[in-house]
Formats: structure tokens, C-alpha cells, sequence
């Protein structure tokens, strides 16, 4: 705990084999309080290493729903088990669980209510060997994003992030994508709700056991992050409804 509060660490898994145990055995236990795993049907022994690691709370989706509905799975669990700062992870070791002290304690200390660990910020990207075509499309995106949201963020794709449970409570991401977008979408939700968002330094690791979604898949996340970002553009000057901010 953190400030009497309770943190959570949520993994949402796919085929993290090879590198679940090197995530898990970095993350600060002497502030973690639990681990939440959802196995989105993998095809390898993910389940397995993490029953061998004696995680404490493992979800296993009997379908393939998608890293969205894989995320609604890990914060409403860890909204049940009373979480005051849920931590988002991916279990495929590009980002270092050592992080998140830093993180929580800018929540803790209730400075900001969400944090992202950023790999724009700095050099992290470039040099954990982030391709140059996702770093272009990334920058691309973020200014763009900038522009139609009205902020000042480094990047809006990281998979690490830190939330105050008021934010989960308070954003309906339920009602979004089970896709790669879902990301995105939370994001512009929180920021549609007039959040302050929190970005550190984060380096980053891009190597053969790590995901990552080929270029098709990538092509088709950049258009619907558009589509986010421009149906949050409307609806906040009422040229539209969308029930993503209703």
C-alpha cells in the first residue's frame, strides 16, 4: 500500500509464455498488494507459469475476446477487490514494472488521478529498438491527437498506465472496443471528463518474445484512433452524439 492505499497490478496476457515470470518477478512487492492475470485464451503455457508463480487472482477467458475485452476483465476485477490505484502492465516485459513506485506515488500523493508511462518522453523508444515505421505513425498520431483533444501528451499508445479508482468508476469503458483501440478510447474519455493525465519517462524493450500487432492490424488501430479522437471533437463542440462521452 501506498498512503493506506490499496494497489492493484492488473496483466492483461496473450501468449506471454517466455516472458510473464521475468514481468512478475519485477514488480515492487513492498507496495503491490495483489496481481490480477487475464489469460485472454492463449495457445501457449501462460496459465501455466502463472499458476507457478502463484499469482494471486487468474481470470481465463474461454474465448479470444481481444485486448479490450481482456482490459475490461482485469479493472473490473480489481475494482472488486477494492483497488485504490489499479496498474496496467503488459506481461510481455517491454516496459519495467520498476516503474511503478514512481507512478503510483504521483496518485498516492493525489497530484494527478492517471499516469502513463511514456517511451516518447526522452530517447526510450529509439533506443529500445521501437521500428521506425511505429515511431513515425506514433508521432503522427500524437500530433494529430494533440490537435482534435486539445492537450499536450507525448503519446497516447503505451500500455503502461497507473489509475485512481475514482477514474474507472467514472468513465464507462465498458462501452468500448474489445480491439486495440480501447486504449484510445479511455484515454479520450478521461480527458472528456477534464482528468489531468501525468506522463514519465518510461524506457522501452522491443525484441523477438514481445507483442506487437503486425502492420495491417496497425494500419487498421491508426484509423479508429482517428475516428476517437474526431468523434470526441464533434461531440465536445455538439456537432454530434457519440456514446463514447455520454
Amino acid at each position: 500500500m501506498i498512503k493506506n492505499k490499496k494497489v492493484v497490478v492488473v496483466l492483461p496476457a496473450y501468449n506471454a509464455e517466455k516472458t510473464l515470470e521475468d514481468t512478475y518477478n519485477d514488480i515492487p512487492f513492498d507496495i503491490v498488494d495483489e496481481v490480477v492475470l487475464v489469460d485472454d485464451k492463449s495457445i501457449d503455457r501462460t496459465i501455466d507459469v502463472a499458476k507457478k508463480l502463484n499469482i494471486n487472482h487468474i481470470i481465463e477467458h474461454k474465448e479470444n475476446l481481444g485486448y479490450g475485452g481482456n482490459q475490461k476483465s482485469c479493472y473490473n476485477k480489481a475494482l472488486s477487490l477494492n483497488a485504490d490505484i489499479v496498474v496496467m502492465l503488459h506481461p510481455d516485459y517491454q516496459y519495467t514494472p520498476k516503474l511503478i513506485p514512481s507512478m503510483c506515488y504521483l496518485i498516492a500523493n493525489n497530484l494527478y488521478k492517471v499516469v502513463l508511462g511514456s517511451r516518447i518522453l526522452g530517447k526510450g523508444a529509439i533506443k529500445g529498438g521501437m521500428p521506425k515505421y511505429k515511431y513515425f505513425a506514433n508521432r503522427l498520431l500524437t500530433f494529430i491527437q494533440n490537435l482534435l483533444l486539445s492537450q499536450k501528451l507525448s503519446e497516447y499508445h503505451t500500455g503502461f498506465r497507473a489509475y485512481d479508482k475514482e477514474v474507472l468508476n467514472n468513465v464507462n469503458y465498458k462501452i468500448n472496443s474489445d480491439d486495440f483501440v480501447f486504449d484510445n478510447q479511455v484515454l479520450a474519455q478521461i480527458i472528456y471528463k477534464n482528468y489531468e493525465i501525468a506522463e514519465i519517462t518510461c524506457p522501452t524493450k522491443y525484441f523477438d518474445d514481445g507483442s506487437s500487432i503486425n502492420f495491417r492490424r496497425s494500419i487498421k488501430y491508426g484509423l479508429e484512433v482517428l475516428l476517437t479522437s474526431l468523434k470526441f471533437y464533434l461531440h465536445k463542440r455538439k456537432l454530434i452524439k457519440s456514446k463514447l462521452f455520454e
